[in-house]
């Protein structure tokens, strides 16, 4: 509710600290760093900010489509108990040509948690981003049940079974459109807020990367490095207000998806210290202004 003042400076004051509390969120993909979008979404939350639409691809998908569901609080309860014996046990391991894990037991289990509803019944706008894996071109899902869209996003090229959509074949979407900041709805006075967890910089890398990896690791950097790039023309061009980084070497594989406690807590941390400047530089704004 926006309060109305006998002054205008009164009303100044009033509408900005209404309009301000509004946030269009855009998360990135990023494998399990994507869960330190938990901590993200509970602290923007618990300091009275209100996320009124949310743009995902891949994991960003995932945690902001069953935000967006109401189911955040349930799914985290079930991954915090994932201990690295469980997270291998639900992958569904296949030989297949083009993958190695089918993706199903993993997505069927989150269902068991969280009710697939379709996009346009969700009480917030919400995007997801796959990539037409033939074409190259970005497949938006703003619309239909939320888990088809969440399971194109996260299909990880080589990894999960692509997905078969309207004649298209979709893969991660994380490719085309790392941070989805251009997908996700605007409203009139709100904040757009960026999360990348792809951010590789190269003066703190924990050790020199060296080609003898394995195939796995090399692929993984090469992803990486795309996914990177992209996220940050992406900054460049849309500027969000609030900008939030973690590091591309943060976590990986079975020990990131095992450890999504500790990921969503530096989450937590992360963007409240973002909106700790977010807010005091406002607060030096408006005083300045008066």
């Amino acid at each position: 509710m926006v309060l109305l003042g006998t002054n205008i400076g009164f009303f100044y004051i009033c509408t900005n600290v209404f309009y301000m509390k509004k946030v269009a969120l855009a998360l990135a993909s990023g494998g399990p760093r994507g869960f330190a979008y938990i901590g993200a979404i509970e602290e923007l939350l618990s300091r009275g900010y209100e996320i009124t639409s949310v743009a995902g691809a891949s994991a960003g998908s995932l945690v902001g489509g069953v935000f967006a569901a109401g189911g955040l609080e349930a799914f985290k309860n079930w991954l915090y108990g994932l201990d690295p014996a469980k997270v291998v046990s639900l992958m569904d391991f296949s030989i297949g040509r083009n993958y190695v894990v089918k993706g199903d037991k993993v997505m069927n289990a989150i269902k068991g948690i969280v009710p697939n509803v379709n996009i346009e019944d969700l009480s917030i706008p919400y995007a997801a981003v796959a990539t037409d894996l033939y074409t190259g071109e970005e497949v938006v899902f703003r619309e239909g049940p939320l888990f088809d869209a969440i399971r194109a996003s996260i299909s990880i090229p080589s990894m999960f079974r692509p997905v078969k959509w309207k004649g298209r074949t979709l893969v991660d979407g994380g490719m085309v459109n790392t941070l989805p900041i251009s997908l996700v709805k605007r409203t009139p006075g709100d904040i757009l807020i960026a999360f990348n967890v792809n951010q590789i910089d190269a003066a703190s890398l924990p050790e020199k990367f060296s080609p003898d990896k394995t195939h796995i690791t090399v692929l993984q950097r090469g992803f990486g490095i795309m996914n990177g790039t992209i996220a940050r023309m992406a900054i460049e061009q849309y500027k969000p207000e609030i900008l939030v980084n973690l590091p591309f070497d943060s976590y990986h594989g079975v020990y990131g998806y095992s450890h999504a406690k500790e990921i969503a807590e530096k989450g937590r941390a992360l963007m409240a210290a973002a909106l700790d400047e977010y807010e005091s530089n406002r607060r030096n704004y408006e005083y300045s202004s008066k």
